[in-house]
């Protein structure tokens, strides 16, 4: 069974006040951080003719950029009420999660031992993305941070077992080529994971768009995301 790490620290949400000064536009912090990555990130191809948007990086002790995330589509809020009066889906976004493929390493600091990346990685990142824009209807609001926490732990524990029930296989396009992913559905969306030849693990997850149709590729130009 391939073991998945948490992947480091989430970086700040966009718009929250950071190190490089509060008076920095919120916009402006967020794409300096996907500028900082080491690495290509991707998003869905020129396809998708739709809003495209970031999202937020994730980080390391010493600052390092292990992955990140891009939006496509309706930008997601936690709600009850996703459907309209017809049962169709009042939001339609698909998030893509790229992730560093890292080996075990030393952390910067040099206290402790970082956990090799994997597909499994991207696979809890896309799962607990998911969640964080989850919300079932019958929940209290009080409960939802127990719920979110079981949720997430169930994700995680999905991650590590890609070759588990759960899953099923989808062939989608990276850069052109046909790429193995595997793939799950629930009741609150789907998340889909694999790697490229490029050095990186693909996450997705979303709701209201069907996957089968999606297509990745390396984004040229990430600040015209901002």
């Amino acid at each position: 069974m391939e073991t998945t790490s948490r992947v480091g620290a989430q970086g700040a949400a966009p718009g929250t006040a950071s190190a490089s000064g509060a008076d920095t536009p919120a916009a402006r912090r967020t794409v300096d951080g996907y500028l900082r990555a080491p690495f290509p990130w991707y998003g869905l191809d020129e396809a998708f003719t739709g809003p495209r948007w970031l999202m937020q990086v994730g980080t390391s002790a010493d600052g390092t950029v292990q992955h990140g995330s891009i939006g496509h589509g309706d930008e997601p809020s936690i709600r009850p009420d996703r459907l309209d009066a017809t049962g169709a889906e009042r939001e339609r976004f698909a998030a893509v999660v790229t992730v560093a493929a890292s080996p075990v390493r030393r952390s910067g600091d040099g206290t402790g031992v970082l956990d090799a990346t994997s597909v499994s990685s991207a696979a809890w990142l896309a799962g607990s993305g998911l969640l964080a824009y989850t919300w079932p209807p019958q929940l209290d609001h009080t409960l939802r941070d127990d719920w979110l926490d079981q949720q997430t732990e169930a994700a995680f524990e999905l991650a590590d077992d890609l070759d588990g029930p759960e899953w099923s296989t989808l062939s989608l396009p990276v850069d052109g080529v046909p790429t193995p992913f595997h793939y799950r559905e629930s009741e609150y969306g789907w998340v889909l994971a694999g790697s490229t030849p490029t050095g990186v693990h693909l996450g997705a997850y979303g709701r209201g768009m069907s996957a089968y149709g999606l297509a990745f590729a390396v984004v040229r130009d990430i600040t015209a995301y901002a």
